[in-house]
């Protein structure tokens, strides 16, 4: 299983190499390359047995997984959390306002340190919270202006999100495939349009949910973080 969620890893890291971004976009990294013994040791450790649910997130973070490799990699769940520390490299272009310093980055991922909050917390052990459970991003990309500002897949232009789209999409099913889950918890409205229209196309039987996204830009989420997610999670069925 494993093998298949690596080679569908390099597959979609191949097929987003392939697309290409205009102006407002400035910069793009993909941490499926200079993050990859990340990446791999992430689908090793927990990646290996089918899953019940499977949490998908839009893309990475410039502090979570754009430095770690770890979709929401907040640096101390990785670390700490999860057990896992490796070597990051560089991308080839770097932004200077977002710089790659991997586990050596001090900034917090907010968003990724109250995900995987919420998850320690509930489950205690990242064992206990992966044995039937994942975490996986739609698209692998992270997209810069040339301010550094953030740019979300879903801001791009029709003709560019396309092929982008097309690649993410296979990615997903190809991760359902192999990981069987019952679920997918889309964190945020996009990340569940995204695996219903999947779903849809390929035929999945699988429900989809949705969870609030802990964005400290999301004026919800700063308020009602984590009970909005807990009572959600407990009205899908899912966290009794």
């Amino acid at each position: 299983m494993t093998e298949k969620l690596l080679t569908a890893a390099e597959r979609l890291a191949d097929a987003v190499d392939a697309c290409r971004f205009a102006a407002p976009v400035h910069t793009v990294y993909n941490p499926l390359r200079y993050a990859w013994p990340t990446h791999q040791k992430y689908i090793r450790t927990y990646g290996a047995a089918p899953k019940k649910v499977v949490f998908l997130g839009m893309n990475p973070g410039p502090w979570g997984m754009a430095q770690t490799g770890v979709p929401f990699g907040e640096i101390p769940a990785v670390r700490d959390w999860m057990g896992i520390d490796t070597a990051v490299g560089k991308p080839p272009r770097e932004h200077p306002k977002r710089p790659i310093e991997g586990f050596a980055c001090k900034r917090s991922e907010v968003s990724g340190r109250r995900l995987w909050g919420l998850f320690a917390e509930r489950f205690g052990s990242a064992d206990a919270f992966f044995a039937d459970q994942f975490v996986a991003n739609y698209c692998p990309l992270v997209f810069m202006a040339e301010s550094g500002a953030n740019i979300t897949p879903d801001k791009l232009p029709a003709a560019e999100r396309a092929p982008l789209e097309a690649a993410c999409d296979r990615h997903l099913a190809d991760l359902a495939a192999a990981l069987q889950p019952a679920w997918i918890i889309g964190v945020g409205a996009f990340a569940s349009r995204c695996a219903a229209r999947v779903a849809e196309a390929h035929g999945l039987r699988v429900r989809i949910g949705t969870l609030l996204h802990p964005s400290p830009a999301s004026p919800v989420a700063n308020r009602e973080w984590p009970e909005r997610p807990l009572r959600q999670m407990r009205d899908l069925g899912l966290w009794p």
